[in-house]
This record gives structure tokens, sequence and C-alpha cells, in this order.
């Protein structure tokens, strides 16, 4: 996984010299867990928490008015612009740029990374997919069992044997 982060990091990296309004980018699992991040001066934990939320707020809105599958989500505000782009089915590219961006650009560029993150993160679950189903099935482990005892009197076996059971029947008219 961590060759992935790496590989993901370089991607929203390569993203933010694209387009030089971004002022900060991050992916994250679909959970709103902080999958790699560039965003200097933003509390990363706080903004994939976020995005995870209204993500999935998004999604519903998006199917409940028959728009099919959320692909991304802009959000405006007086200093600028926060984009949410799917990148796959498990996890999502959020943007941060100023007022000034070309909003063109970055929905396009939002967009390529999008995809490309999906495929980063889609090749580590398949690795993992894989690895699991190579890995051979381990035995369980034998559980030696402690013997338990007992706080009550012994029992007197002989007593116990020849003594009479009670036995309740019940006869229904």
């Amino acid at each position: 996984m961590a060759a992935a982060q790496d590989a993901i990091l370089e991607e929203l990296r390569r993203l933010r010299a694209r387009v030089p309004q971004l002022t900060g980018a991050l992916a994250a699992d679909a959970d709103g867990l902080v999958l790699a991040q560039d965003t200097p001066g933003v509390d990363p934990e706080a903004v994939a928490a976020l995005t995870g939320t209204t993500r999935a707020l998004a999604a519903q809105l998006a199917d409940v008015t028959g728009q099919g599958d959320l692909r991304e989500l802009l959000v405006r505000g007086v200093y600028g612009y926060v984009a949410t782009y799917a990148a796959g089915a498990g996890a999502v590219v959020t943007l941060l740029a100023q007022d000034r961006v070309n909003v063109g650009r970055l929905h396009l560029e939002g967009r390529r990374a999008g995809a490309r993150i999906a495929e980063l993160v889609d090749s580590v679950v398949a690795e993992h997919t894989e690895a699991i189903a190579k890995a051979p099935a381990k035995p369980a482990p034998a559980r030696a069992r402690a013997a338990r005892t007992s706080r009550a009197k012994p029992v007197d076996a002989r007593a116990a044997a020849t003594a009479p059971t009670a036995a309740r029947t019940t006869t229904e008219s």
C-alpha cells in the first residue's frame, strides 16, 4: 500500500503543477480516511472526513433525483472552490482552488486525476484480493482446554448412580 500511496501523492503533486491555482489536493477513501494529501495549511483529516460525509449526501441526492452515480461535486466559497471527483467506487479526490481558477480546467484535470487515482486504488485492491486468494488456508489452531474446577462439593458417583430420578410427566386430555 505504501507504493500506491506514494504514486497517489505524486499524482496529486503533478496535478497541482498543472493547475497553479490549486492550493491543496487530497485523495481519500469512501470512509473519509486520507490516502494521500498535499494540503499545506489545511487539516487533511478534517477535509477527508467532511469530504466523505459530503460525498455520501451528494451521492444520495444524485440518486434520489435520478441523476445516476455521483461523479463530481463543486462548492464555491467567497475565497475559492472545493471540488470533489469520484476516483472509482472506493475513493475520491478533493481539490482546493483559488477563486480565480479556470473552472473548466479544474474539472478537466480533476477528472483525469480521479481516473488515474482510481486505477491506483483498484490495483491495490486487486493485489490484496489476489494475495488473499493465493494464501494457503491455515488450519485452526488446536485449543487445549484447561480442566475446570468446580467450587461445589464433589459428587459421590456411587450415590448419584443409585439415587432415584424425578421424572415429570404430563397428560393432556
